[in-house]
């Protein structure tokens, strides 16, 4: 569901914020946020496709007791 929380954080690594901005790794956490709400629920990995970065932007929720985690596919 995507729903962060004290046992669930969302984090993002050094990279993607780097590439991305803290401003926008929000902004698609938002709309993957109303997505998993609209959906009920979404897969654990979802991709933002970003045509002037050299990388795409993923999410991936590791379930309970993990994190959900903003990072670049070479974070992977």
């Amino acid at each position: 569901m995507f729903q962060p929380g004290p046992n669930e954080p969302l984090v993002a690594t050094p990279a993607a914020i780097e590439m991305y901005t803290n401003e926008t790794i929000l902004k698609c956490f938002g709309v993957l946020r109303q997505l998993a709400d609209q959906h009920q629920g979404l897969d654990y990995l979802q991709v933002f496709e970003a045509g002037d970065k050299p990388e795409n932007l993923w999410f991936i929720e590791d379930g309970q007791g993990g994190a959900i985690t903003a990072l670049l596919p070479s974070d992977y």
